[in-house]
């Protein structure tokens, strides 16, 4: 399945996959609005058994099918554990 990868200038590290380039009417109004303006940055052939860097080509896949779109968000960085010495 060819997708398109748009880039969220708003807020680093949060992308936009659709189904079809320039053609977001299946991303919710509020969800659309949240990532302010947008960069496309590729499309890509995905298949399940393709490796992305930060998500599950299968899971990504499966979100297109079903709704037309897909969100990869930020990655959590969580504080490093405190060490009881």
């Amino acid at each position: 399945m060819l997708c398109f990868i748009y880039k969220s200038l708003k807020k680093e590290n949060l992308y936009l996959y659709v189904d079809k380039k320039d053609d977001f009417s299946k991303v919710p109004e509020a969800l659309f609005n949240s990532f302010g303006n947008m960069e496309f940055v590729m499309d890509l052939e995905l298949t399940p058994e393709r490796k992305l860097a930060k998500e599950d080509a299968g899971k990504v896949l499966e979100s297109l099918k079903e709704k037309g779109f897909f969100v990869q968000l930020p990655p959590i960085n969580l504080p490093a554990p405190l060490k009881i010495q």
